[in-house]
């Protein structure tokens, strides 16, 4: 007699099968993420057994059949994400024993019933979000004794937000958002928060887009809120006054997000004292004064926003110590000041918006550290002095704006370098000089505007200029070009002068270098004595212009002792060696008697010559003669991921192991998608993830890499990877390409998290590490994720842990599908990683309902 049936997590299309509905003893259906269409028919009705029912993300579509009502014994109903509309039958009421109720992201309408209390009272998760439900959210609600997840947000419900939410003493999550719900006018605070004060376990509560007027009041900083809420989502409401001092008092809060607001006054320094916050979100209000310094405890926040308002003066000098920091947003403010030099410090930013305020002085020479920077934008602001040559070391660059600023001096040459570009704007400007023609150079550049300056010569017709137009150089009085452009054509003189200094500036140079080098190579051959190679321009440790001898390295390393021994590999050994002058380095020997050592270093200096990203551990220099080769690399003390998952002396917990794997993502991203030829890594694992001082995560080991070949596909090759690691092209037929470093990348995820290795001796015959987390999603998560993880905070683990882990192993399991065609590509890998990071999302909220 069957009474489960379980085919969840499949590619099933077509109408469900009829007979289903009609096996009366069935207890348990699992139908979910699949592709299944038709409707839900009466007959369900006839399921008399049934207690879970998970028919969610499909395409189901029509109307839930009264007869659903039927199924008394039901306690699990998920319908969510499907094509369902219609109002929904009241007669899901009558089920008595129901716990968990979604249909979140249908198109269904209805009310929630004045007598819900009475009619499920023992429901603990209601999800009714993404539909076109109304009315008013029901007094008695209040009274769900139960109740630990709460989601109406978009709908259209109105009315008052019920001001007996506190007595919802198991209520972990509660979102409002963008409904038509007010508070009560009738009292100066918002009496529904204050309510709220009561309930022990609220992690996360969101009522943004809501008309909620009024204060924000103190009790928002007392009781149980103090402890528990980690976040407060209040966008886009109708907020007034200050933010109360107390607001400093909740020490657990990681979001806190009160934008778009009528809030005033100043930032209150209290607010340095939650030092848990990662995200804060201020912008769009009309707070006034300066950033006080304590601002800079905040050492875990990694995104903030304070655009749109009045602050201003100096921002703070020690605003170098928030070492997490990615993205600052201060557009739109009335800062005037220059820029401090701390705020160069820190490589791990990525976005640094201060347009619109009244900063000044000189680009600082220090921009340059800042390598891991995608957005900078100082527009309109009082800069002067010319662009510093560091500024040339941001690769990263993606965009930059510069407008109405007073920069002087030529645009530089080393633009060519941001091979990401796709937005330049230094329009209103004193620039002169010509536009350096190695801006052809870059494929992605979409946006260009240069004008109202004091630029001259011929404007550049090759590469993207082809789709620019004269808006982008108007109010160059000297400039000349293509007649599309509506400047003056060039004279001959002009072009001639144009191309000599194209010459002397951009073709002798290359040339002369290829005859200096070739010297220096029939010298080597002739005197073959020990040197080290110069290392790159951008070298962060010092020996730019000095040559290191292979005595020095050896005394560096005290003549290769096993002390200094930090690291074993298949073609050689890692040593700790400090320099003289006290710099500490990593030194990898390769042997030469090991097949294939040789042929490892040389791929390692192509390859790491020529890329730069903050997650990939940096090349200084290399040491090479006839008996030996080496690399000199940066040190990374803090060891490497295979470490810090099986030693027990170390613990990650899940922001930590997902910031990681962001990390790793953002260098394969770079490795596939930022380079002229992509770079496949092809042996990704945990003893190749190392970390720098900061535990930011690089990604080392290049020894088995690959180009791949012009048509960006794939390419053959006889040099295998890991075992375990391995994608099963990759390793049966040697084919390369993205997707097998996407498949290492998804084992390298699973192992992360489950803490399990894919060699582990568990997995014999036909059961992988893939296998197994497959099988066990979505209802067995607790038994394979790290233990260490749901022992952290067992009253959180059915909200927030289990959400997020199903969410990342899920994602894992969609890396290493079969065939690689239907991987996933690291960049939208990357996407979805950085939505889980942010705790409490639409789609997150939707996944905790499927544990």
């Amino acid at each position: 007699m069957l009474e489960t049936l379980s085919l969840s997590f499949n590619e099933l299309t077509g109408n469900i099968p009829g007979e289903i509905w009609n096996l009366s003893s069935l207890q348990l259906v699992y139908l979910g993420r699949n592709s299944f269409t038709g409707t839900i028919p009466p007959s369900i009705g006839n399921m008399s057994s049934l207690t879970f029912l998970y028919l969610g993300d499909n395409n189901l579509q029509g109307k839930i059949p009264i007869e659903m009502g039927l199924l008394s014994n039901l306690t699990f109903l998920n319908l969510e994400m499907n094509e369902l509309n219609g109002e929904m039958p009241q007669s899901i009421f009558n089920l008595s024993r129901l716990e968990t109720l979604s249909l979140v992201v249908n198109d269904l309408s209805g009310t929630i019933p004045f007598s819900i209390n009475r009619r499920l009272p023992n429901l603990e998760r209601l999800l009714l979000n993404t539909n076109r439900f109304s009315g008013r959210i029901p007094y008695s609600i209040s009274n769900l004794s139960n109740l630990n997840v709460l989601d109406l947000s978009d709908n259209y419900f109105s009315g008052n937000i019920p001001i007996s939410l506190g007595n919802l003493q198991n209520l972990k999550f509660l979102n409002f958002e963008t409904n038509q719900l007010a508070n009560d006018l009738s009292v100066n605070e918002q009496d529904f928060l204050t309510s709220l004060a009561n309930c022990r376990y609220l992690k996360h509560l969101l009522i943004s887009d809501n008309s909620i007027t009024g204060l924000l009041p103190k009790s928002i900083g007392s009781g149980n809120l103090s402890t528990s809420l980690e976040s407060f989502i209040a966008l886009s409401c109708r907020i007034s006054g200050t933010i109360p001092n107390e607001i400093g008092n909740l020490s657990n809060l990681i979001w806190l997000d009160l934008g778009d607001n009528e809030l005033n006054g100043n930032i209150p320094p209290t607010l340095g004292k939650l030092e848990s916050l990662q995200r804060l979100d201020l912008s769009g209000n009309r707070l006034q004064g300066s950033i006080p310094n304590i601002f800079c405890n905040l050492r875990n926040m990694y995104e903030a926003r304070l655009s749109g308002n009045r602050l201003s003066g100096q921002l703070p000098i020690c605003i170098g110590n928030l070492v997490s920091l990615q993205e600052l947003y201060l557009t739109n403010n009335e800062f005037s000041s220059s820029l401090p030099s701390s705020l160069w410090s820190n490589e791990r930013i990525q976005i640094l918006n201060f347009s619109n305020n009244f900063f000044n002085g000189s680009l600082p020479y220090e921009t340059g550290n800042l390598k891991g920077l995608t957005v900078l934008d100082l527009s309109e602001n009082q800069f002067s002095g010319r662009i510093p040559s560091t500024f040339g070391q941001l690769t990263n660059l993606k965009r930059i704006a510069l407008s109405n600023n007073k920069l002087q001096g030529p645009i530089p040459d080393f633009f060519n370098k941001f091979k990401a570009l796709e937005y330049l704007d230094m329009s209103h400007n004193n620039l002169s000089g010509e536009i350096p023609k190695t801006l052809e150079m870059l494929a992605y550049l979409s946006y260009l505007n240069v004008s109202f300056n004091d630029l001259n010569g011929e404007i550049p017709n090759g590469g993207p200029f082809i789709n620019f137009t004269t808006n982008s150089f108007r109010g160059n009085k000297d400039l000349c070009g293509a007649s599309r452009f509506k400047f003056n054509a060039c004279k001959p003189t002009e072009l001639k002068s144009s191309r000599k200094h194209i010459f002397i500036r951009y073709i002798l140079p290359p040339i002369g270098f290829i005859i200096f080098a070739s010297i220096i190579v029939i010298l080597f051959l002739r005197y073959p004595a020990t040197t080290l190679m110069l290392p790159p321009s951008d070298s962060p440790l010092g020996l730019t212009h000095e040559r290191v001898s292979y005595y020095e390295l050896l005394r560096a390393t005290n003549n290769l002792d096993e002390v200094n021994l930090i690291g074993r590999g298949s073609l050689g050994l890692v040593y700790k060696g400090i320099f003289s002058n006290g710099m500490t380095v990593a030194v990898k020997v390769f042997d030469l008697d090991v097949q294939g050592a040789l042929k490892s270093f040389d791929i390692e200096c192509q390859i790491l010559s020529s890329i730069r990203h903050i997650n990939l551990v940096k090349v200084i220099t290399s040491c090479s003669n006839l008996d030996f080769k080496a690399l000199v690399m940066e040190y990374m003390p803090k060891g490497n991921l295979d470490q810090w998952l099986y030693s027990q002396n170390y613990f990650l917990n899940i922001a930590q192991r997902l910031g990681i794997m962001i990390d790793v993502a953002s260098a394969i991203e770079y490795l596939h998608q930022d380079n002229s030829s992509p770079i496949i890594h092809c042996d990704l694992k945990p003893t190749n993830i190392l970390f720098d001082e900061n535990m930011v995560a690089r990604v080392g080991d290049f020894g088995i890499a690959k180009f791949l070949t012009n048509d960006r596909r794939m390419e053959l090759t006889k040099t295998l990877g890991t075992i375990g690691y391995m994608a099963p092209e990759y390793g049966s037929e040697g084919l390369v390409s993205t997707s097998v470093d996407v498949y290492s990348y998804g084992i390298l995820l699973m192992e992360t998290f489950t803490r399990k290795k894919p060699t582990d001796e568990m997995f014999l015959g036909q059961l992988t590490l893939r296998s197994w987390v497959f099988g066990s999603l979505p209802n067995g998560i607790a038994k394979i994720v790290d233990f260490d993880l749901l022992n952290v905070d067992r009253e959180n683990i059915r909200v927030k842990h289990e959400m997020l882990l199903t969410l990342i192993l899920e994602l894992a399991l969609e890396c290493t599908t079969n065939p690689p065609e239907e991987r996933l590509n690291i960049k939208d890998v990357l996407v979805r990683l950085k939505k889980i990071k942010i705790i409490v999302q639409e789609q997150q909220n939707r996944s905790t309902l499927n544990e």
